[in-house]
């Protein structure tokens, strides 16, 4: 069985359309159409019902969808295991999205050597669509994302709090007067939250769906921006960026995703490193919010898109 086709019917499966599946798998929907055509042919019966409002599973598809799944499944156990250089036993292979790398996976990382050298590891990044679908396919043991898919063979788990809060290039920037002010989508949570709360601000003219990456973009500008504390704290300390008083801060969760078949003792040595690496992440968010209510009136910072005031 050629996997590109399975790849490509739970890609359509996912999505209900041809068209979605060709973007998420880069090729064209022509190419989307032949391979179902072949894996149809092979297995004697339509998988899709086709129609102008997309593509639904018959109910030959909806059977073999759980056969689909665990043959790729298989497949990437066995392609990683073959894969597993000379001096290694075990593999774990970790995907996040950009912004979760910097300070957290990358020091998850760091642990994971020290807790297990005989694990090789592999890391991944990738918008969360992405990182959904190679969990689904057993390419990913386990993935870092804000707002997590859940689907059949995984579990989430809450890491941490992430707090974003609004920092700039300069000192003194004034949260009424933020002329040079670049909007990051954090999600559309915090884009209502974010209209509610500073409507003048909504749409500053410079939009960014690039996550913590936008911090290398202000400190180079005289730019303002809301980002993670925990990854902005090295740039408070240098002097590079400085956070905006009476900014009010917003609550993000960051969540672990992990495929249930991950080995027991691979899963708990990960568990455990990474609940270590989150706890000095939300010291450092804690760090960089102490600074802020300092420098805010009445020493309280809000919860953005929240009317009344929060204590931190």
């Amino acid at each position: 069985m050629d996997i590109t086709l399975l790849k490509t019917f739970l890609e359509v499966a996912a999505t209900g359309s041809f068209v979605s599946a060709s973007e998420r798998l880069y090729v064209t929907q022509s190419a989307v159409s032949l391979r179902i055509q072949r894996l149809e042919d092979s297995l004697g019966k339509p998988m899709f019902t086709r129609s102008k409002a997309g593509a639904e599973l018959t109910s030959a598809g909806r059977e073999f969808e759980r056969y689909a799944l665990s043959i790729i499944r298989v497949w990437e156990e066995a392609r990683q295991q073959v894969a597993i250089p000379e001096g290694f036993t075990r593999s774990l292979t970790i995907g996040a999205q950009y912004s979760l790398w910097p300070r957290l996976g990358f020091r998850w990382i760091d642990r994971l050597e020290v807790a297990a050298p005989d694990l090789n590891i592999r890391a991944e990044i990738g918008m969360p669509d992405r990182l959904t679908r190679f969990l689904i396919e057993g390419i990913l043991h386990v993935g870092l994302l804000y707002m997590p898919q859940i689907r059949p063979g995984l579990s989430a788990e809450e890491v941490m709090e992430e707090e974003l809060v609004m920092v700039a290039s300069y000192p003194d920037a004034d949260i009424d007067n933020l002329l040079d002010y670049v909007f990051v989508d954090w999600g559309p949570e915090f884009v209502g939250a974010h209209a509610l709360a500073l409507p003048a601000l909504t749409n500053p003219g410079l939009t960014f769906s690039l996550g913590a990456m936008v911090a290398e973009y202000i400190v180079n500008r005289k730019a303002s921006a809301y980002l993670p504390a925990r990854y902005v704290k090295k740039y408070l300390d240098s002097g590079q960026l400085h956070l905006v008083a009476d900014a009010p801060r917003f609550p993000y969760p960051v969540w672990a995703v992990w495929r249930d078949d991950l080995d027991p003792e691979i899963a708990e040595i990960a568990k455990s490193t990474l609940a270590q690496v989150a706890d000095g992440a939300e010291a450092d968010s804690q760090a960089v919010l102490a600074q802020l209510r300092a420098i805010s009136e009445g020493h309280m910072v809000e919860v953005l898109g929240e009317h009344e005031d929060k204590s931190l």
